[in-house]
């Protein structure tokens, strides 16, 4: 009868205990704040800043006038996603390009784990949001 009781006890507080994994509403949150960063960088800085997303994670680039090369200064370090995580759409890469007056072609991406999803949207004016 106590070993039934502790094997109990076991299994509740297995149950209980949360998953160590950043939820995808933080990961799309922490992503459209980058995003939203990158923006904010281009127009400061007056020179074009890309962000590239992959099936794998993310990273950022500079245009020097020349030729492209990564932002890895403060928050703009590579990025992977959690694991579990796919992104739509799945095929290739997408680059988010802001200009230096913060204008973006418009992008869409939706980060999806366990039947969670969040969609985040770049629209034409540069402008970030999270929906979902």
């Amino acid at each position: 009868m106590v070993v039934a009781i502790i094997g109990m006890a076991a299994g509740a507080v297995v149950l209980s205990v949360p998953d160590p994994r950043p939820s995808v509403a933080e990961d799309a949150e922490r992503f459209a704040a980058r995003l939203s960063r990158a923006r904010e960088e281009a127009v400061l800085s007056n020179r074009p800043v890309a962000v590239e997303t992959t099936p794998a994670g993310y990273a950022f680039m500079v245009f020097d006038g020349a030729a492209w090369s990564p932002l890895t200064d403060g928050p703009f370090g590579p990025e992977t996603w959690t694991a579990g995580t796919t992104v739509a759409p799945a095929a290739g890469s997408v680059r988010i390009v802001f200009d230096p007056t913060g204008v973006a072609e418009p992008a869409s991406m939706t980060l999806t784990r366990e039947r969670n999803s969040r969609t985040i949207t770049v629209d034409g004016a540069g402008e970030v949001t999270l929906n979902g």
